[in-house]
């Protein structure tokens, strides 16, 4: 996934931060900025040099500097962040500016426009590594993948992890019941239905209903609404630059909206119950759906049928073992006593989650930087 110039030492979690410093008297080139930063939801400073006071320049999280000011620049203080912008595509010297400024990339409007608004919304939202998501399908109908998305989206939340559970199937009959928040105040998914381009992290955090420790994105009782590839890549990638944890709960079909939830993935978990038929349905769902997501691996489920256990299931379906998913039969109890699937710390089947999270933790994530369009590292 893309990560962001914004580094993790000035990373603010959970809010958000100054807008970026433009230094320009080019007139034409500010209004393009100032027409970026609105896009991006961003307040900017504005100096026709570096800022007289101290600090400002310093403490922006980003420093957009224009062909015109970099001579004016040269004697600032060397820092991260700092981005040379003009619109000659040919100009022979802007790589020489470029260095005694100490600029990080070199960008040429219009051609950097797009990349340079995620830019300045990370910098001003404050984003620092992008959240671990995971995704959750079952097998055949019934397999409890819904079950086992909100015990792993409850037991991350209780552990402190800022915690996101997305509902990706609109035919499941609404992830928001098994929490028991069906009538919990927040927007639902046909309010994202038109949603284009970029979403602002913090905006969607705060625009969903909170239960358990959690956001949660659910489907509405009305008739069903078609989420297509754009909305879906724009919720996702928005919650992702939360950080923390995003769990999907996924459909077994693809279509264009599932694939573009599939390949923000960073994994993906087959629930696969323990008998023939189930294996038999899992390795047509893990077949179509390993064409989009690398990494997925199965959690079969007892009871097991005679002859059978987790590893044969595993070896059956051709995927990595995470671990047998406990059957736990008081649970339909549980929730009608308005404790969700993962509530009791003490069950068995929060234990499997609370031991999932706690792997992935000691596995790690590194997510590379990408460049610009249109321009380049300096």
């Amino acid at each position: 996934m893309a990560g962001s110039l914004a580094g993790e030492e000035a990373a603010v979690v959970g809010g958000r931060r100054g807008g970026p410093l433009i230094v320009t008297e080019d007139v034409e080139l500010l209004d393009d900025l100032l027409r970026l930063c609105a896009a991006a939801g961003a307040e900017p400073e504005v100096h026709h040099g570096p800022p007289g006071r101290r600090g400002s320049w310093e403490r922006a999280p980003m420093v957009l500097v224009g062909d015109d000011a970099a001579a004016r620049c040269r004697g600032a203080e060397r820092r991260k962040g700092v981005m040379l912008v003009g619109r000659d595509q040919d100009d022979p010297d802007v790589w020489r500016r470029a260095v005694e400024i100490g600029a990080e990339y070199v960008l040429r409007l219009p051609d950097s426009e797009g990349w340079l608004v995620d830019q300045i919304a990370n910098a001003a939202e404050g984003v620092g590594r992008p959240a671990l998501t995971v995704g959750v399908l079952g097998g055949r109908g019934g397999s409890g993948a819904s079950t086992l998305a909100c015990a792993l989206a409850v037991s991350a939340a209780r552990s402190g992890r800022r915690t996101m559970l997305i509902d990706a199937d609109p035919l499941g009959g609404g992830i928001d019941v098994l929490l028991g928040g069906e009538r919990a105040e927040g927007l639902r998914w046909p309010d994202f239905a038109q949603s284009k381009g970029r979403l602002g992290g913090g905006a969607l955090e705060d625009s969903l209903p909170a239960l358990h420790g959690l956001r949660m994105l659910s489907w509405g009782r009305d008739d069903e609404v078609v989420i297509p590839p754009q909305a879906m890549r724009a919720v996702l990638a928005a919650a992702r630059r939360l950080g923390g944890v995003v769990v999907v709960d996924l459909p077994r079909r693809v279509d264009e909206g599932v694939a573009e939830a599939l390949a923000q993935l960073d994994l993906g978990l087959l629930v696969v119950p323990g008998e023939l038929r189930a294996v038999a349905a899992a390795k047509r769902v893990a077949s179509t759906v390993g064409m989009v997501l690398d990494d997925l691996r199965v959690v079969p489920r007892g009871p097991y049928a005679s002859g059978l256990d987790g590893s044969w299931v595993a070896r059956a379906v051709g995927l990595p073992l995470v671990g047998e998913l406990p059957w736990e039969s008081g649970l339909l109890d549980s929730q009608d006593d308005g404790t969700p699937p993962g509530g009791n710390a003490r069950s068995s089947l929060a234990r499997f989650c609370a031991a999932f999270w706690d792997q992935m933790a000691a596995a790690g994530d590194t997510s590379p930087v990408t460049g610009p369009p249109g321009g380049g590292t300096a």
